[in-house]
């Protein structure tokens, strides 16, 4: 569990349901379910810890205009699994006021394991098209369910896949929220492609990467390449601009960031380095010397993490990164 989290997880907690239920409204599935799952694991909490993740909220908001949202939409799967039921039930029925989530978008707020198994007897092409149409991490996860040889066909298929007719996603929404209990769901043409398939290759874990790489270059050379270059991954970090790496090492936690770099080259730390202020980045040199041995898992962890970070803020506009072969943006 990150520090971040756990600081979030306090000051819900000391807001109370009713509050705590208004600042889960506008977090997305995998910030309610990593949140939810720290204030289950919470023992007693110190007053000093209290004061202490007080203190660090006002800061991090005093330049703060207010909170945005970008969805109206709960989930109760999210908080089951979080919490278990038994934890859940009272939270859900503050939080559900009406849950309108609807048909393919139900599926994530689901766990990554009870999406597979919704879809592993489905049309394979169902399911490149479900997987598609997830967040890149959490279809990363769903493919990990699967055995190597259907992760490899369902990665194909989505690179293959462009144009969707609407009545037939329709169709698809249609019969998930039946199964799921949800409402109707708007049609859209545009799914899957190559640079879906890269963005959910870069969340696979690098042990099963490469293997599937040489599989879909077995099958189809080109297209691998296409997906590969377009893949980026943690050591693209240092094509970016100065400015930009300085917004993401804004939101960076510092922990994380000390894990990510036990694994990166010299010039990817210089660029950090150059980005900071020249204490903060004597401290992180310093750390770095005196950090012992860390497992490679917990540093693949950590890089994700931050690539994760890096998406969200190009996605908001907020920096811009290079795709792997320096010609696409993100």
């Amino acid at each position: 569990m990150s520090a971040r989290i756990e600081q979030a997880a306090i000051l819900l907690m000391t807001l109370g349901e009713s509050d705590a239920a208004q600042i889960l409204k506008q977090l997305g599935p995998k910030e309610v379910q990593a949140v939810g799952a720290a204030m289950a694991s919470l023992g007693s909490i110190q007053r000093s810890q209290v004061q202490e993740v007080m203190g660090d909220f006002l800061e991090a908001v005093s330049n703060q205009t207010g909170l945005t949202s970008e969805s109206d939409t709960f989930i109760r799967n999210m908080m089951t699994e979080a919490l278990g039921s038994e934890k859940a039930n009272g939270l859900i029925d503050r939080i559900l006021v009406g849950a309108n989530t609807k048909g393919l978008d139900t599926l994530k707020w689901m766990d990554s394991r009870a999406v597979a198994e919704l879809i592993r007897h489905e049309h394979p092409q169902i399911q490149a098209i479900v997987v598609s149409y997830l967040d890149p991490d959490m279809a990363a996860q769903v493919l990990g369910v699967f055995d190597e040889r259907v992760r490899v066909d369902l990665i194909m298929r989505i690179a293959n896949l462009d144009q969707i007719q609407p009545q037939a996603l329709q169709e698809l929404n249609d019969i998930l929220e039946k199964q799921l209990s949800g409402n109707s769901g708007n049609a859209t043409t545009s799914i899957g492609g190559i640079k879906t398939a890269a963005n959910i290759m870069n969340f696979v874990d690098s042990a099963v990467e490469a293997s599937m790489m040489e599989q879909i270059r077995e099958a189809d050379e080109p297209l691998g390449d296409q997906i590969q270059e377009l893949m980026f991954v943690f050591e693209d970090l240092k094509n970016i601009e100065d400015r930009d790496m300085q917004r993401l090492l804004r939101d960076v936690n510092n922990d994380g960031l000390l894990l990510a770099l036990k694994g990166s080259d010299d010039e990817l730390k210089a660029m950090v380095f150059g980005n900071m202020s020249e204490r903060a980045a004597e401290m992180l040199k310093d750390d770095l010397e005196n950090k012992g041995p860390v497992k490679v898992s917990e540093v693949e962890t950590a890089q994700k993490e931050i690539l994760t970070l890096a998406r969200r803020l190009a996605d908001d506009g907020e920096l811009s990164l290079g795709g792997g072969s320096g010609e696409d943006m993100l």
